[in-house]
This record gives structure tokens, C-alpha cells and sequence, in this order.
């Protein structure tokens, strides 16, 4: 027979992204323009840049996504999935296709050409 106290509540420590998916945290929204001029919250610009907190298995494992933890990624946000983790909530999985660009310093080494 079931007890009838109070439901145990759990605390998630990890959170684990399944299939091509990644667990990316949302960069703060642009308060201020380059330029130095403060925007109205009404005018906030969304954004949609953030870095990789963990990647799935498939992902890691795939050669044709060349993304690893800590990337800086711009991504689409339509299909970002919110994680209810955080107070602040800036979590959110994301499926792999939907990373459309990575932030790098240095090229990387398959797009230069060698010379015939």
C-alpha cells in the first residue's frame, strides 16, 4: 500500500541533452547598442547566441558537427526547447541542426586550400 505523505520533490544536478541535441546557455540580452545607447526593455533585441553547456553523445560523436562544450554558438531559437533548471532560466536544448554558426578565433584547418 502507497504512503500518503507529502511528494518528494528531487534536485536535478545535471542535466543530459539525448539524440542531436545540445544543452546551451542563453547569453544575456543587449541592454546597450556598441555605440553606447541604452535600449528600452519594450525594444530588446532578442538574443540568440549563447555557449554549449554539454552535448549529446551523438553530437560528440559525430565528425560532421565540430562542436565541443564551452563553444560560442549562434542558434535558431524557434525549436530551443527552455529547461525549467535555473531560477533565471536560461538553459535550453537545442537541436543540433538548429546551431547555425560557431564562434572561433582561428579558422579551421579544412577550409584552407592547398594550392595544386
Amino acid at each position: 500500500m502507497a504512503s500518503k505523505g507529502k511528494p518528494r520533490t528531487q534536485k536535478f544536478e545535471y542535466v543530459e541533452p539525448i539524440g542531436y541535441r545540445i544543452l546551451v546557455r542563453k547569453d544575456e540580452p543587449k541592454k546597450e547598442t556598441k555605440g553606447g545607447i541604452a535600449l528600452p526593455d519594450a525594444a530588446e533585441i532578442p538574443t540568440i547566441t549563447g555557449r554549449i553547456v554539454t552535448i549529446s553523445a551523438a553530437v560528440f560523436n559525430d565528425e560532421d558537427f565540430p562542436l565541443r562544450q564551452y563553444d560560442k554558438v549562434l542558434f535558431h531559437p524557434k525549436n530551443a526547447i527552455p529547461v525549467d533548471f535555473e531560477s533565471d532560466n536560461q538553459l535550453f536544448v537545442v537541436p543540433a541542426e538548429d546551431i547555425v554558426a560557431v564562434f572561433r578565433q582561428n579558422p579551421p584547418e579544412h577550409t584552407e586550400r592547398e594550392s595544386d
